[in-house]
């Protein structure tokens, strides 16, 4: 039996269903209590202020995001804010703005980002000192000790305030089993606090911080590090399950596609729902060949569990074409709803905007 909500659904529309994703929060959040580390969540996901509310309920008081303009978003309700993005030097007069108003920090790996934030800041901020830990991105390798002291000599300067050590391992998102995750990750941890040993002397309050979520959904061991900062865990997607970081039974987001055209003979449907709702992100390999989303059953109250064989096998602008078998196909007909579980829910999300509850609820986001 469909959900009611489908009838009233005519364009590609991304569900959420909060209970998943209200779920995926408290468990996150107790594993960090757990572990005595300070959870300061990434929003780059979830870009919401009704969704930040949620992490509030659990008691979250601090987080993250990826840009200057997410941190003005927040900023209205949030006072503690780290954009772990390199600091673009270009923004000073945002960076300025913002930091009158909350507790700003910053991301650097170049002295000579610091050495103008010295000259230019007109109100303290933060800075995390980038520190690359394998993923080969952003960073600096953690035995570059002269880059660090360089850039360590800001530590105090003017309206500078060192606070620590950060990274991403996001070469997580490359492995196939939890064994392959924990060994990134106390790798990456034991990279960490060798930094902490090194400097704590120095620097007595500094902070490590961690954040990638294969590493935090599946690791309990997080002993030596400060603070976590995953993100997509909000709602995780078909990576993060292939992965091995969650089931599809935690996905918390997915996409509503109407059906607009049926090809029973090569048992494939025609959806509206494209790379300009879904991205497109896919995952190669897998038994079909490349996957550009999974399909789920309609339910009741929302959707159950994936459809055997029945996935996204190309996406256009607005297209999208559905394979699978036959029996399965044969249900649907023009002007039905198809239930799509995307492969990267923060691109889904920030392609369409916003988010229509199960309960029937709009919620936007920046």
């Amino acid at each position: 039996m469909k959900s009611p909500l489908l009838d009233k659904i005519a364009v590609p529309t991304l569900l959420l269903d909060a209970d998943r994703c209200r779920a995926n929060i408290q468990e996150m959040s107790d594993k960090a209590a757990r572990s005595g580390t300070f959870f300061r969540p990434h929003f780059k996901t979830h870009q919401s202020l009704a969704i930040g509310q949620w992490f509030k309920e659990v008691g979250v008081t601090a987080i993250t995001v990826s840009s200057l303009q997410m941190a003005e978003y927040f900023a209205s309700e949030w006072d503690d804010v780290t954009v772990a993005f390199p600091v673009n030097i270009l923004e000073i007069d945002r960076i300025n703005s913002l930091a009158k108003k909350i507790k700003l920090n910053i991301l650097v790996e170049h002295a000579e980002s610091l050495s103008f934030l010295n000259e230019h800041l007109t109100a303290s901020v933060g800075y995390f000192i980038k520190i690359d830990v394998g993923y080969g991105r952003t960073g600096l390798p953690p035995q570059a000790h002269q880059r660090m002291e360089e850039l360590l000599t800001f530590a105090s300067a003017g309206n500078l305030r060192f606070k620590g050590f950060l990274a991403h391992a996001g070469h997580t998102y490359s492995c196939r089993s939890e064994a392959a995750i924990l060994a990134i990750h106390s790798q990456s941890c034991a990279t960490m606090i060798v930094l902490k040993e090194n400097y704590l002397s120095r620097f007595p309050e500094l902070v490590i911080s961690l954040g990638d979520t294969p590493s935090c959904s599946v690791a309990e061991d997080f002993a030596g590090i400060d603070e976590i900062r995953p993100g997509n865990f909000v709602f995780y997607d078909l990576t993060q399950a292939r992965i091995g970081s969650n089931t599809t039974d935690q996905i918390a987001v997915a996409m509503a596609c109407p059906v607009v055209a049926r090809h029973p003979e090569r048992n494939e449907l025609v959806v509206y729902g494209g790379g300009v709702h879904l991205s497109k992100d896919r995952i190669d390999g897998e038994p079909e060949g490349t996957v550009f989303g999974r399909i789920v059953r309609s339910t009741e109250k929302g959707w159950g569990g994936l459809i055997e064989g029945m996935y996204l096998r190309s996406l256009s602008q607005e297209h999208g074409i559905v394979k699978g078998p036959s029996a399965e196909i044969e249900q649907y007909q023009i002007g039905d709803i198809v239930l799509v579980l995307s492969v990267h829910s923060c691109m889904a999300a920030n392609a369409m905007k916003q988010y229509l509850t199960l309960e029937g609820q709009w919620i936007k986001r920046l």
